[in-house]
C-alpha cells in the first residue's frame, strides 16, 4: 500500500477542489483530481469525506496496476512513488514506459531516471508536473542503493 508521504504527494500536486473542473490534460474532474468517468454525477461541492473516498478508490486502482506491471520487488518508497505516478498518468502511460521496461529487468536508478522524463500534457512542458515528478524521483530514490 502507498504510504503518506506517497498519498500526501497526491494530494499536493492534485489540490483539492470541490467543483467540477478540466485538469491540464483535458478532463473533467473533481476533488483530488477524480476523473469524473461518464455515468458519474456528483452534486457540487462535494464534501471532503466523498472526495477522500474516490481519492482511496482511485489510489487503490493505481496500486494494483503498479503491483500487475511491475515484476521486480520495490521497497515501499518506490511503490509510493510509482503509485502517484500512476494515479497522475494511468496505466497505460506506465506499462508502455521505458521505466518499467529498465525497472523489470533490474534497473532500479535508470527507471528512476526515466520518471522526470513525464513532464508535458498536451504537448506543453509543465512546472507543475516538473515538481511533482521531482517529488516523485526523490522518494522513489529513497529506496535505491
Amino acid at each position: 500500500m502507498i504510504n503518506e508521504e506517497g498519498l500526501e504527494i497526491i494530494k499536493f500536486y492534485e489540490k483539492w477542489e470541490p467543483s467540477p473542473y478540466f485538469c491540464p490534460a483535458g478532463l473533467l474532474t473533481i476533488g483530488w483530481g477524480h476523473v469524473i468517468l461518464p455515468g458519474e454525477k456528483f452534486n457540487a461541492p462535494i464534501s471532503k469525506e466523498l472526495g477522500t473516498e474516490l481519492l482511496l478508490k482511485d489510489v487503490r486502482i493505481a496500486e494494483k496496476a503498479v503491483a500487475r506491471l511491475i515484476k521486480v520487488p520495490l521497497g515501499i518508497n518506490q511503490f509510493s512513488a510509482l503509485t502517484s505516478f500512476t494515479f497522475n498518468l494511468g496505466s497505460g502511460v506506465l506499462q508502455n514506459s521505458t521505466l518499467r521496461m529498465k525497472l523489470n529487468r533490474g534497473d532500479y536508478l535508470g527507471a528512476g531516471e526515466q520518471l522526470n522524463r513525464f513532464v508535458y500534457a498536451k504537448g506543453k512542458k509543465l512546472n507543475g508536473l516538473i515538481k511533482r515528478r521531482q517529488s516523485e524521483t526523490n522518494l522513489y530514490m529513497r529506496d535505491v542503493k
